[in-house]
């Protein structure tokens, strides 16, 4: 089977969730089968030598150019389409596009990401008729939602509802006109399947290279890097030019940071994340550390004592958590933080969605031994168990083979 997957961003490096999400879900095609990524370079975004990695077939580019400018924000906000939909669009694109699927005949293609849906009628005007999965990394309208109800900003409010709306239409359009479609969690099947009863929605979770993580590779790794004296923290992990996390790390610092400083004075508070904004970067303190952007994040779970994930907007299944769990760090996150994931309170995680209910956990956790370490077990058995990308990879290619195995009999059926 040949596939091409299509991405809204590149393919490397896989710095955030969408693009680790995407980065995975082909390699683990590629295995099974041959994948080209045809991935979109934003402006600024350097190439990336990909001689160096053999994870897929071939990855070819197409330049998205600027993104949020005035004049895509004023036309997304006059609608129809949304600003996410146009900072994706143009015609070069799509011109390049369908240079490449008529170049080769693919049996599938992949699209990863529900803002590329402008790109649907270059696949519909092909001779031949690959078949067709759209993932989506979360419910891009619940996100935007999310943020208009958290952020202080009247302004930023009315846009962000006026574009969750156009938004929920593009999906509502999306669910009625193609399938399947793949998103990471039940909850997310069971939100759309309300929008859309008839779709067709099956849950890819995200997932974890297990090994990777592994507690083991990761104290390998610390002493690799010449981290063997770093302080013992508490860790967030995040992209930190991304709202939800900026909102959350910066909550967290202004009230169960200061609790948990105060009766813990060993412990260290460390952001690690690419891109941090001003205001992350003026938190920084002697015992809060903004790292930026680094080059292996496993030092860092060596060092934890727990991870939080003190989310209160965002949408979509985390990844940092998943990680955590695989490195045996015990995890501290309110509840929109841990949504989708099946995870249970008091078993694999310690919920809290407050600062002073965040601080009461990370002390439970900071000042019991067993507690850290039957948190840590239990979760990295579940996600070897489950959200393994091995296991996640099967999951996938079952539905490509099976929807191109359906097209192939369709089309026997009609020549005889």
């Amino acid at each position: 089977m040949k596939s091409l997957y299509f991405a809204a961003h590149q393919f490397r490096p896989p710095n955030s969730g969408a693009r680790l999400r995407n980065y995975q879900l082909a390699r683990q095609l590629a295995v099974r089968s041959s994948v080209t990524f045809l991935e979109m370079r934003s402006a600024g975004d350097e190439p990336y030598p990909y001689s160096d990695d053999p994870g897929v077939a071939n990855v070819l580019s197409v330049d998205k150019g600027r993104t949020y400018t005035p004049s895509k924000i004023l036309r997304g906000l006059a609608g129809p389409t949304p600003v996410t939909v146009l900072n994706c669009w143009s015609r070069r694109s799509a011109a390049r596009l369908s240079d490449v699927l008529k170049s080769q005949q693919f049996d599938s293609v992949q699209i990863g990401g529900t803002q590329l849906i402008a790109y649907l009628a270059v696949l519909q005007e092909l001779p031949y008729c690959p078949a067709i999965v759209v993932d989506w990394h979360n419910i891009e309208s619940e996100l935007m939602r999310r943020y208009a109800d958290t952020t202080g900003n009247w302004v930023k409010k009315i846009a962000a509802n006026r574009t969750a709306r156009l938004i929920a239409r593009v999906e509502d359009r999306l669910l009625e006109t193609l399938g399947p479609h793949t998103v990471p969690s039940e909850r997310e099947r069971q939100n759309l399947l309300a929008r859309c009863p008839g779709a067709n929605i099956h849950v890819i979770p995200n997932g974890v290279d297990t090994t990777y993580y592994s507690p083991t590779i990761i104290s390998e790794a610390r002493r690799s890097a010449g981290k063997s004296d770093l302080k013992p923290t508490i860790l967030f992990v995040g992209s930190m030019d991304y709202h939800a996390n900026i909102d959350a790390v910066i909550q967290f610092s202004r009230t169960a940071w200061l609790e948990i400083a105060r009766n813990h004075p060993d412990l260290h508070f460390t952001i690690v994340g690419r891109n941090p904004t001003t205001e992350v970067l003026a938190l920084a303190s002697d015992r809060i550390h903004v790292t930026g952007t680094v080059d292996d994040v496993r030092p860092f779970y060596a060092s934890a004592i727990a991870v939080v994930v003190p989310l209160r907007s965002g949408s979509g299944t985390r990844i940092k958590i998943l990680e955590a769990m695989a490195a045996g760090v015990p995890v501290v996150s309110t509840k929109i933080g841990a949504e989708g994931i099946d995870i249970k309170d008091g078993l694999h995680f310690l919920q809290a969605d407050s600062g002073p209910e965040i601080a009461a956990a990370v002390h439970l956790i900071a000042s019991s031994e067993e507690i850290r370490s039957r948190l840590s077990q239990a979760a990295r058995e579940l996600v070897c168990r489950t959200y393994d990308w091995s296991v996640i990879g099967d999951r996938l290619y079952e539905i490509h083979a099976d929807l191109v195995e359906s097209r192939t009999l369709c089309s026997l059926q009609k020549v005889c």
